[in-house]
């Protein structure tokens, strides 16, 4: 059996937009339903901040923490670390902290332009699957001060909502 060229090039095509339309349907699962999910354990964060210092989510018991995972790429994760910052320089002593876990090599000069006082670590491939795949930024987890996720949120987590979160967070019994 003889295929023309044209019969060649439509098959090859077909082929190429199935695997693409695949792709694009095979993991539909909402972000707020993927694990973990609200009310479940924070999994565990072991990594090494940009100066070579450990940090792990451990560290933190007792406090309300928020993960965010980012990205130097990604302009709308560098726009909300100024109020991370802001939020997290009027509740630290309350008992609040902040982990920012990039995605990609940031560097310590970067992380001093943007005024971030708050540990910055690299993730590596078990962190970002053990929260649920994260590939898409920014994603921001708010822990409880027992360790439980209280909030999950996808996309630019506004200083404002942040802030009245934390607040609120503060109010639940330990």
């Amino acid at each position: 059996m003889k295929f023309s060229k044209k019969t060649i090039i439509f098959l090859g095509v077909l082929l190429l937009a199935g695997f693409f339309i695949y792709n694009s349907i095979r993991d539909k699962t909402p972000f707020a339903e993927k694990k973990p999910a609200v009310g479940e354990s924070a999994p565990a964060i072991s990594l090494a901040d940009l100066s070579g210092k450990m940090v792990s989510l451990s560290d933190f018991k007792g406090k309300v923490v928020l993960i965010n995972f980012w990205a130097s790429w990604c302009p709308p994760c560098k726009d909300e670390m100024p109020g991370f910052q802001r939020v997290y320089m009027t509740y630290e002593d309350k008992g609040f902290a902040v982990i920012g876990i990039a995605l990609d090599n940031v560097n310590l000069s970067l992380v001093k332009d943007m005024g971030i006082l708050f540990p910055v670590v690299i993730a590596n491939d078990r962190v970002k699957r053990d929260y649920g795949d994260i590939s898409d930024v920014p994603v921001s987890f708010l822990l409880g001060k027992d360790g439980m996720i209280i909030k999950k949120h996808k996309g630019v987590y506004s200083e404002s909502d942040l802030r009245r979160d934390v607040e609120l967070s503060f109010q639940q019994p330990s």
